[in-house]
C-alpha cells in the first residue's frame, strides 16, 4: 500500500460495461471477498454520451482495512468483461 494513503481511504474501483454486469457483480463481492459495506453503483458516461446503453457502470468497492487483493478485484472483474481500475 503506497505510504501517503491513509488506510481508511482504501476504495477500488471496478469498471463494467453495463449496469447489468455491475449489479450482479457487486452482489457477489460479498459472497466471494466478504466485503461487507454494499458497494456502490455509479454510471460513469463519458463525455458527449447520452445514452445509457453506451455507458460503463462502476462498482465501488471500500475497503477500509486494505485486506482486498488487487489482482484478484482486477480478474473477478474480468469475469464480468471489465477491470479493476488503477489508483
Amino acid at each position: 500500500m503506497p505510504e501517503n494513503v491513509r488506510v481508511s481511504d482504501v476504495r477500488h474501483v471496478l469498471v463494467l460495461p453495463d449496469r447489468d454486469s455491475a449489479q450482479e457483480a457487486a452482489g457477489e463481492l460479498a459472497d466471494r471477498f466478504g466485503v461487507a459495506e454494499e458497494p456502490q453503483l455509479v454510471r460513469d458516461a463519458l463525455a458527449g454520451e447520452d445514452d445509457a446503453e453506451d455507458a460503463q457502470w462502476l462498482v465501488v468497492v471500500e475497503d477500509p482495512a486494505g485486506r482486498l487483493d488487487a489482482d484478484a478485484l482486477d480478474e473477478f472483474a474480468g469475469e464480468y468483461e471489465g477491470w479493476l481500475e488503477a489508483p
